[in-house]
């Protein structure tokens, strides 16, 4: 029998693209993936899965470095949000076309949250990117995106794993990727080479001013954007651990909300091998029912 499953995938900025590893482990087990759904990078990742383009993807994430990400983050005076948030997704329409939800060969949905009216929205039909862009607006960050009036934020202000909207059939497990998960974490490795570090000095003292801890040799202060990622990650921290406790799925990777900070997206690499490893774990876990 053909074994199959459906996909949840949580929000969790950069760390979210250890979800291309759960979904390249999940795939070399044997499993059909036959729906998704996800908030914020997590439906970032299933939405591009997708399409058919997750290679191209994970190849133009794996080869960002850190300027790289500086320079796609298109800043703002805006008091919503200091990233516009429309340079990384007009990249990604340079080899992912736009398409309706509903046109996929796979259940796709996207949550977002109507932040005005304390709600979920979620997206299974209409564009994709509108859909992606929406639940990837990660509040006091990126701008919200703003659909006939509506202003959309991050899908995991209400909801990081969102079980319940996934298109289950009946003979498909239910497989969750989590990674804000309270557990212990070993950091991945992604040293900047001495060349990089003398040529880019400026524009990385500028990345660590605004992104970075500040610190002096006694104390070690939280920056603002160090604050608001803690905050966001804290509290989805608690609704995943209740969604997964009442849920209860049949396999949940749970990857460290330490393992990266929300813009890391140089550390793709080894965020992906993380994925792909907790995954492993995660189903020897569930054969075995230990």
């Amino acid at each position: 029998m053909k074994k199959t499953a459906a996909l949840v995938l949580s929000s969790g900025g950069a760390r979210g693209v250890a979800h291309i590893g759960v979904i390249e482990a999940l795939l070399d087990a044997g499993y059909e993936i036959r729906s998704i759904s996800g908030s914020s990078m997590g439906a970032v990742v299933g939405g591009v899965y997708a399409t058919g383009k997750l290679p191209e993807f994970k190849e133009w994430v794996c080869n960002l470095d850190k300027i790289d990400v500086f320079k796609l983050m298109d800043f703002t005076l805006s008091t919503q949000g200091f990233v516009r948030g429309e340079r990384v997704f007009n990249q990604m329409k340079s080899f992912i076309d736009d398409c309706n939800i509903e046109d996929l060969d796979i259940g796709f949905s996207a949550v977002a949250t109507d932040i005005v009216n304390k709600q979920e929205v979620v997206f299974d039909s209409g564009s994709l990117f509108t859909a992606l862009r929406a639940s990837a607006a990660i509040p006091s960050v990126l701008k919200p995106s703003i659909i006939n009036g509506v202003e959309l934020v991050d899908g995991g202000v209400l909801n990081p794993i969102p079980i319940a909207h996934v298109k289950r059939s009946e003979d498909d497990i239910v497989v969750v990727s989590d990674v804000n998960a309270a557990v212990p974490c070993i950091k991945p490795d992604n040293p900047q080479s001495a060349e990089d570090k003398g040529r880019f000095a400026p524009l990385l003292e500028k990345w660590n001013s605004i992104f970075l801890k500040n610190s002096n040799n006694k104390v070690k202060r939280l920056s603002y954007f160090d604050l608001v990622a803690k905050s966001v990650d804290l509290m989805q921290d608690r609704i995943s651990e209740y969604i997964i406790e009442h849920s209860r799925p049949d396999i949940v990777v749970r990857i460290s909300r330490e393992t990266c900070s929300t813009f890391e997206f140089y550390k793709s690499k080894e965020l992906i091998d993380c994925g792909r490893q907790e995954f492993d774990k995660s189903l020897k876990h569930a054969l075995l029912g230990t």
